[in-house]
């Protein structure tokens, strides 16, 4: 059976590169909170060092958000890039067949 063709006009979701986008966001603006937590917490505990307390914690907010936002950005592509037609086989399949049973001479269901 050919794909049906899109309606023009109609609405689109997003596109992959759109979803990677939006993971990237996510997951960096998440890293920057979290490696300023972080990077506070040790620069109280530790001291700064020899750099300065503004660069050593933008170096952790930096890591951070670089992390966070590239393993989001993966994810949010990955988890979306599924085939509408495995889904519908897979609803299929969790259904419970429909239980037969014969009696007086004719079939009937015994329904779950």
């Amino acid at each position: 059976m050919p794909p049906v063709a899109a309606i023009p006009g109609g609405q689109h979701g997003p596109s992959n590169f759109d979803k990677m986008k939006m993971g990237a966001m996510m997951g960096g603006t998440v890293g920057v909170i979290i490696g300023f937590i972080y990077g506070a917490t040790n620069i109280f505990r530790y001291g700064a060092g020899s750099q300065g307390v503004f660069r050593t914690l933008g170096q952790y907010m930096g890591a951070s958000g670089a992390t966070f936002g590239f393993f989001m950005s993966i994810g949010s592509v990955v988890r979306s890039d599924a085939d509408p037609k495995m889904h519908e086989l897979y609803m299929r399949a969790q259904r419970r067949p429909i239980m037969m049973t014969m009696a007086n001479g004719q079939w009937k269901k015994n329904s779950p």
